[in-house]
């Protein structure tokens, strides 16, 4: 089958490309090629940057796909763009979401695909749900055929789980207070982008996945206490760890409060049995305590990916110092 991914060298979709062509897909890839990460050998590039109509116009002109899946689409112009792109170019168009976009908090877990999709508090996700909305309503109107994909917090060992990367680890080596929000027992799922992708391949061509959603993550339940210190014990560190509430936070990272209070923040399981009907095969086999060695080799390996980022440290220097003078007492 033939296969356009837009974008394709992100830390989800770079797995799933090189799946696609170890598995015999016909992949093509649209970006502006100024990714660091490289495309895998054998698939065919397209250099055009998606948000120029006319130029990926073009570029498309003589070319149709079985497939075709947008990875960096975030908001209803998005994919309204890319409904005239590909509504008689494709038989399949995937839209990747997230799980993000599940009702927050959660009346209820585990999470299903049938979990209503309500989120107040980060704009992301509320884009992420007008998108899905409207495509669905192309699908009921044009027959538009979409499937939407829905992952929850996937990594790669270029990115570190954890709010502000590689600065959470120099303020680990440095021996300064790591924030964890909360008190850190909310359960929290992380998924590697190889598990991902084993999912997601399956989605490919499969006519019973159009007109339906799928959430794919691991299975793996972990604290959030947890993922810190699994995190630590990789750097062979002994962390000092201050819990705040996510509220709190939210006051002087506006930024970083709407990822807590609109997601990571609650405890999210989900149940994985769709995914697993449609792809008996899928399972999530890299736990956390193995990807981040992968992490912490890969940062380790080159200084120059060791970035601080000096404004988030700050950042959090003050929310530690304002909090404690406030629980004094």
């Amino acid at each position: 089958m033939k296969v356009l991914f837009i974008g394709g060298t992100g830390v989800i979709s770079s797995a799933c490309a090189t799946l696609c062509v170890e598995r015999g897909f016909d992949l093509w890839l649209l970006n502006r090629g100024k990714s660091f990460r490289p495309p895998p050998r054998g698939a065919k590039l397209i250099r055009a940057d998606i948000r120029k109509t006319a130029e990926v116009r073009s570029a498309l002109a003589r070319l149709d796909f079985d497939i075709a899946v947008d990875w960096i689409a975030y908001d209803v112009g998005h994919v309204k763009n890319d409904i005239e792109l590909f509504k008689n170019k494709t038989a399949q168009y995937i839209f990747v979401s997230s799980a993000s976009v599940y009702q927050k908090p959660p009346a209820r877990l585990p999470i299903t695909e049938s979990t209503i999709l309500h989120n107040p508090y980060w704009k992301y996700a509320r884009d992420k749900i007008a998108c899905e909305e409207y495509l669905v309503e192309a699908l009921r109107k044009e027959s538009f055929p979409v499937t939407i994909v829905r992952p929850s917090h996937t990594y790669d060992r270029t990115m570190i789980p954890l709010h502000g990367g590689y600065t959470v680890i120099e303020r680990m080596k440095k021996g300064k207070k790591v924030i964890v929000h909360g008190d850190g027992t909310s359960l929290w799922t992380l998924t590697h982008h190889k598990d991902f992708a084993k999912g997601f391949l399956g989605l490919l061509g499969n006519d019973d996945a159009i007109g339906e959603s799928y959430h794919i993550t691991s299975d793996e339940l972990l604290t959030w206490n947890q993922i810190f210190q699994i995190t630590a014990e990789a750097l062979d560190l002994k962390p000092r760890f201050v819990h705040i509430p996510s509220d709190f936070i939210s006051r002087f990272d506006r930024e970083w409060g709407s990822s807590l209070l609109g997601d990571k923040a609650h405890s999210m399981i989900f149940d994985n049995g769709k995914i697993k009907k449609i792809v008996p095969d899928f399972r999530a086999t890299i736990p956390f305590s193995r990807g981040v060695r992968e992490i912490i080799d890969w940062y380790e390996a080159d200084e120059s990916r060791q970035v601080i980022n000096e404004k988030k440290d700050r950042i959090m220097d003050l929310i530690i110092e304002r909090f404690e003078s406030i629980i004094k007492w």
